[in-house]
């Protein structure tokens, strides 16, 4: 089996993120992981950029699109994104997962979607490359 780069989308609050980075490296993948960035600060949470985050409007979100600590934490990301084979998206997520797990499948990369836990069905990850549902399955389905 050949090591995939492999991204994994997933949410600070997934409780199966940190076993599903562990299983893949053990499997052999170089993983990346959002909350370890290689700028070796703390991964990006907009609590970091201020603690009143969710009574932003519009505008000051987009100002704060800006703060350097999400310039740092997206730079992070979008090169990891860049030079990894696969996205992984771990359920459940939010808004930004999909969207990078969109960003892979827009550029023809493979997309597996973990999903251990039940969910409301989507229909739009039939434009994934699969969806697995035990951590074996998507270390056996990463070697295909």
């Amino acid at each position: 089996m050949k090591a995939k780069r492999i991204y994994v989308a997933s949410s600070w609050r997934n409780v199966y993120y940190e076993g599903v980075v562990k299983a893949l490296r053990d499997a052999g993948h170089d993983v990346y992981d959002f909350r370890n960035p290689p700028s070796g600060d703390e991964g990006f949470k907009w609590s970091s950029v201020s603690e009143d985050y969710l009574e932003w409007s519009p505008a000051e979100y987009r100002r704060q699109l800006m703060h350097p600590k999400a310039v740092r934490q997206f730079s992070n990301d979008i090169t990891a994104m860049e030079s990894c084979d696969v996205c992984v998206l771990v359920l459940p997520c939010g808004r930004s997962a999909h969207t990078e797990a969109g960003w892979f499948a827009g550029r023809g990369r493979r997309v597996l979607a973990y999903i251990p836990e039940r969910q409301e069905p989507e229909l739009m990850y039939k434009l994934f490359d699969g969806i697995c549902c035990t951590m074996t399955e998507l270390v056996k389905t990463l070697e295909e």
